[in-house]
């Protein structure tokens, strides 16, 4: 229970006092880019699927 005990209060002072948080204004354009990477592979992901679809609609229409 020691080891626990030990390993949780130099966890506590790794995380406060030797890791380098980022700042809020870090954090925000962190986001942005995010949300914009996530938008574009979004998009991409849609245009593909919309493309296949296209194709398999005129395939199969094309058989029967």
């Amino acid at each position: 229970m020691a080891a626990v005990v030990e390993y949780i209060k130099e966890s506590y002072i790794e995380l406060t006092e030797k890791v380098t948080w980022p700042t809020w204004r870090e954090l925000q354009s962190s986001g942005v880019l995010v949300v914009v990477a996530a938008i574009i592979i979004a998009l991409i992901i849609f245009g593909m699927d919309w493309v296949i679809n296209y194709l398999l609609m005129h395939f199969y229409n094309s058989l029967g």
